[in-house]
């Protein structure tokens, strides 16, 4: 039987009300705990929030910086799309030296010469659709980027919340480990004094022992955490700062409905609009190819002999004929891109809206549950192990029942801790799905 291993000592109940919470468990974790169970592991003191968190991750996340440096590669496809003709000019020079025989006189030497200018032009609209799909296409890309930005943004929050729950969980550990050794020793002193038996005093080691067990499990998760954290923020794990924080958030200041219509212009559903689009204009370009282009010529130059000199000026126009290969394997391709980023687009709009209304449902659930814990559970508990002291000392009830009553406030602060975190957890997780940006809403 579970009670039956609970250390049985006035002392320590008498020291409950230290531990007790009231209002906003959150309030001043992060301080007790940087005061009393984690030591910097740095030089320095200061504390981490999740705002610098956020600075760390964006300057240094590899993921990020590689998307920035896709951007190079569709500048410059952009920048030659927005040139003023897609084919630069040809230039042509030619000399010619030229012996002329004639008869009963000597060889005669002409030096002959021409340059010209040759142009190709699309005569099918293909320079209009180029452009439009590499702006197109840069536009999607710079809301890839953005929507990665939010993504590593998320990751980060999930990371962080998971030290500051784990932190929270280790000061809620501390502060029963306290009481237990406070009970310990007074046990040693009632058994030494004959006032409780030795059965006693030996399970309140074992109660201490478990305890202090509890919380090498937490520091040690705590450890694995703390490197999670550190990768995401690329820096090394014994520079991070211990983190500052609360896992209490406010309440939402928005609805479903603004969700979903939010979602529509969330960066990931733009970058498809725009990879779509992009797709139609290269689909328009490859059947504009099929047009030959038109090469004209503009040349000049000098033939004849020295004294009849010709110029001569000649005008060319030129243009494939299209009857071997109309672009077939072009159009093709351009078509498959096409159908490939309309059916990526339907299918992310539908799981977005199902994932939404999904989470929309978790995170009221969760709401429920810490407005539960908070309001009413807690604050029962806490009432009632106040009256459990008074009646102790009044004679009324054993310890036995007190000391139930003081684990359920510990297990319930434990269960307000997994709901923060869950409902935080959950919150990051619809804002990244929704696109939702809360600072930029308040404003």
């Amino acid at each position: 039987m579970r009670p039956l291993i609970l250390p049985l000592t006035i002392a320590a109940l008498l020291a409950a009300p230290a531990f007790c919470l009231a209002g906003d468990t959150t309030k001043n974790t992060s301080s007790v705990f940087s005061a009393n169970t984690v030591k910097p592991e740095t030089p320095s003191n200061v504390l981490l929030t999740l705002e610098q968190a956020w600075k760390f991750a964006e300057n240094g996340n590899a993921t990020l910086r590689q998307a920035n440096a896709q951007l190079a590669a569709i500048q410059g496809e952009a920048t030659d799309a927005s040139a003023a003709l897609w084919n630069n000019p040809k230039l042509t020079g030619e000399h010619v030296s030229r012996k002329v025989p004639q008869s009963g006189m000597s060889t005669e030497s002409r030096r002959e010469w021409s340059t010209g200018i040759e142009q190709t032009f699309e005569i099918a609209g293909q320079q209009g659709y180029r452009r439009k799909a590499t702006q197109l296409q840069l536009q999607a890309v710079e809301a890839s980027i953005e929507d990665t930005r939010r993504a590593i943004r998320a990751e980060v929050e999930r990371r962080f919340v998971q030290v500051l729950s784990l932190q929270e969980r280790i000061v809620t550990e501390r502060q029963s480990l306290k009481i237990i050794e406070d009970t310990a020793a007074s046990v040693k002193k009632r058994v030494a004094a004959g006032e409780d038996s030795k059965l006693d005093g030996n399970l309140a080691q074992v109660e201490a022992a478990r305890a202090g067990n509890q919380i090498g499990v937490l520091e040690e998760q705590l450890i694995q955490a703390r490197a999670d954290l550190a990768i995401a923020l690329q820096i090394p794990g014994d520079l991070l700062p211990p983190v500052s924080g609360t896992l209490g958030v406010a309440s939402p200041v928005y609805t479903l409905e603004a969700l979903l219509s939010n979602s529509l212009n969330r960066p990931l559903l733009r970058s498809l609009d725009y990879r779509e689009q992009s797709a139609k204009s290269r689909l328009a370009l490859e059947r504009a190819t099929r047009y030959p282009d038109l090469t004209v010529g503009l040349s000049t130059g000098r033939e004849g002999p020295a004294n009849a000199r010709e110029r001569l000026t000649t005008l060319t126009l030129s243009i494939p004929l299209p009857l071997f290969r109309n672009n077939v394997s072009g159009i093709g391709r351009a078509s498959t891109e096409l159908s490939q980023a309309q059916i990526e687009r339907e299918t992310s709009i539908r799981d977005t809206g199902s994932n939404i209304n999904s989470l929309w449902k978790k995170l009221q659930s969760l709401s429920n549950r810490v407005n539960a814990l908070q309001q009413n559970i807690l604050p029962a508990l806490e009432e009632n192990q106040r009256l459990s002291v008074k009646s102790l000392q009044a004679g009324e009830i054993g310890l036995f029942q007190l000391l139930v009553v003081t684990r359920q406030v510990l297990d319930g602060r434990r269960d307000l801790i997994d709901a923060q975190t869950e409902l935080r957890l959950a919150r990051i997780s619809l804002h990244e799905t929704a696109g939702w940006n809360e600072s930029a809403a308040s404003q």
